[in-house]
């Protein structure tokens, strides 16, 4: 029997886990309020926890199902945070002792990516002339 290709796995999988992002926020924010981010907060913290968890699995135990990782790793985890992936991605810098790399991808996503933000929003801001 052939398997499905990649992509498929992949959009499979991104759908629970944009769905239980948007439900976890929603509940968070019900529940304590809208004053500090706790949905984005709580989505990444138990995102990087289940990545974390998953990639250990996925390195000693052998699954039947290839296609699984993809499934949960990218698909899952991609959709339902992509703060997870930068934590595994940093660990994996670090373990590798690749220090230097590892502050350069730590701070520099951090950084950066602020700064892309309100570049994006000057952007869009000078072209609807606000």
């Amino acid at each position: 029997m052939e398997s499905f290709p990649p992509l498929f796995w992949v959009a499979l999988g991104a759908v629970p886990g944009a769905l239980g992002r948007f439900y976890l926020s929603q509940f968070c924010a019900r529940r304590w309020g809208t004053q500090f981010p706790w949905g984005t907060f709580t989505v990444n913290l138990s995102g990087s926890f289940g990545i974390g968890a998953a990639a250990a699995g996925f390195n000693h135990i052998s699954w039947p199902f290839p296609d699984l990782q993809l499934f949960i790793m990218t698909g899952f985890f991609g959709a339902y945070t992509t703060f997870s992936t930068y934590a595994l991605e940093l660990a994996g810098l670090l373990k590798q002792k690749a220090y230097r790399q590892a502050v350069l991808y730590g701070l520099g996503s951090i950084l950066l990516g602020g700064a892309g933000l309100k570049l994006g929003r000057w952007c869009v801001s000078l072209s609807l002339g606000l």
